[in-house]
């Protein structure tokens, strides 16, 4: 009885094709991202520049994302909700503002507001050093949150060995529970940080801009390095990346897995609600905030590369871009802005599924 042999050229045969096709979908990406952020710098300066702002704000969303993800597997759906609730948090904290029985505003006895020099301008930008404070007290609450949502929620459906499907489903049901918390408790009516007029400033031979915008920028960039020192230069960011690698070899390893978990949620909620607070401060603040957020953020972390930080940073900064400019060409009106991210979504994934720097 003859066995009929195939060769290894024909075996890798497949392998090559595939691995010709994922270097052509990065060539085509990454020279359409290339040429369009040129485009856009050259040719509508005051949107590119409103783009990196937003963009930044994403990216901050999509870090936390992506690292729930790559430690937890699965879509977190409620991470715009907690993005959401996290700056109602630094409001209530900065101005100690709550809807009454009568649906008018009442106020506790006491807020960050109340101190001394708390609401006077820092430098150029429209806000003071009680804005900052509340932002900190609001990471804290939403890391706490979150950690409490993970143990009463999550944690036992990872015991029962719960789908993907089941995740999402619930991680759903978490985001609708707090914009209802949300609303109970602050009204649908849209809040602002800081009224009046913000101050602006002429950049070097561009537009002029909010200053707050500046302060956005420097945020996003400051924490995301601080996130990439964490997970490459710490034990914690090691134990972290192992976890995302192979949590059952992670755990006869001797990692302590419900330990990484924890500091997962812990990073995520801060980086939830700074992205959140600078949104806030950027825009208004309003219960469908973090619907707005979701899929924007979800894009940019699949843009980047679902489980890589820096892929985060420039997937947001990408997606930001792609929405301010994109709305200002041809028929398109700012309606469709944030249509604009599903249609990134969906070419990302045909084009490169991995995105820019997922491996």
């Amino acid at each position: 009885m003859s066995t009929e042999t195939v060769s290894p050229r024909v075996e890798a045969a497949p392998a090559r094709l595939w691995r010709l096709g994922d270097a052509a979908g990065s060539v085509v990406l990454f020279g359409a991202i290339g040429l369009f952020v040129i485009w856009s710098a050259l040719t509508h300066p005051s949107q590119f520049v409103a783009g990196l702002v937003v963009g930044s704000v994403l990216a901050l969303g999509a870090l936390g994302l992506t690292l729930i993800y790559g430690v937890l597997k699965f879509a977190h759906f409620a991470h715009g909700d907690s993005m959401m609730l996290a700056a109602y948090l630094a409001f209530f904290v900065l101005s100690g503002n709550l809807v009454g029985t009568r649906g008018t505003d009442v106020r506790v006895p006491w807020s960050f507001a109340d101190l001394p020099g708390a609401t006077e301008p820092i430098w150029r930008f429209s806000f003071g050093y009680g804005l900052l404070l509340s932002m900190v007290v609001a990471a804290a609450l939403a890391a706490v949150i979150l950690i409490l949502v993970d143990r009463w929620v999550y944690r036992p459906l990872r015991q029962r060995r719960a789908g993907l499907a089941i995740f999402a489903i619930v991680s759903l049901g978490v985001a609708i529970a707090m914009r209802s918390l949300v609303l109970m408790i602050w009204g649908p009516t849209p809040r602002f940080y800081v009224s009046g007029i913000r101050p602006t400033l002429q950049l070097p031979g561009g537009p002029r801009i909010p200053t707050d915008q500046l302060f956005i920028v420097a945020a996003a960039i400051v924490l995301a390095v601080a996130v990439y020192l964490l997970l490459y230069r710490t034990t914690t960011g090691r134990a972290m990346r192992a976890m995302a690698d192979n949590p059952d070899l992670a755990r006869v390893s001797g990692i302590d897995t419900e330990a990484v978990v924890r500091t997962t949620w812990l990073v995520s909620g801060g980086l939830i609600a700074v992205a959140g607070v600078l949104l806030a401060l950027q825009s208004q603040l309003k219960p469908e905030l973090g619907f707005i957020l979701l899929l924007p953020v979800f894009a940019a972390a699949i843009l980047g590369g679902i489980g890589s930080p820096h892929g985060a940073l420039v997937g947001g900064l990408v997606v930001g871009v792609l929405q301010e400019v994109a709305v200002t060409v041809g028929p398109l009106s700012p309606g469709y802005k944030f249509s604009i991210a599903f249609v990134v979504l969906i070419l990302v994934i045909l084009v490169r599924p991995r995105g820019l720097f997922g491996a």
